[in-house]
């Protein structure tokens, strides 16, 4: 019985930490971004948060930006940086794209070519590594 309840315990514990994987182009591993909201290098160091409200961290927990509901990201001082649309296109605060999150996790710059790739993670939170925040 307590080998089931530890084995229990193991997968529980492992699947809540899950991190998903962030890929360069070449698909090397850059980072992680885990279920929770911790960004890490590629080394498992944590670089940034990104909290339940959207608010950005950087590793000493210092607020960087926020994601808005709508797919707006502010920066610190809360003025609009880009915006993430519905179907992954990624724009600066003019409007203008800088790029695009496909479904299938694929991220491409502005003139289609790929950038990255990061499979299973929310449009907004790849859009604020990619593309918005050097963590």
């Amino acid at each position: 019985m307590k080998k089931i309840l530890f084995l229990m315990i193991t997968v529980t514990g492992t699947i809540l930490i899950k991190a998903q994987t962030i890929e360069s182009s070449s698909r090397s591993t850059i980072g992680y971004i885990k279920t929770d909201g911790t960004i890490e290098n590629s080394s498992h160091s944590t670089v940034g948060y990104i909290r339940s409200d959207g608010t950005v961290e950087n590793s000493s927990h210092s607020t960087i930006g926020y994601i808005r509901n709508d797919g707006t990201i502010e920066n610190k001082s809360r003025s609009t940086v880009g915006y993430v649309r519905e179907d992954g296109t990624v724009e600066n605060s003019s409007r203008s794209t800088l790029g695009y999150i496909k479904e299938d996790g694929t991220v491409e710059s502005a003139s289609r070519s790929t950038i990255g790739y990061a499979h299973g993670i929310k449009k907004e939170w790849v859009a604020v590594v990619y593309f918005f925040f050097k963590l």
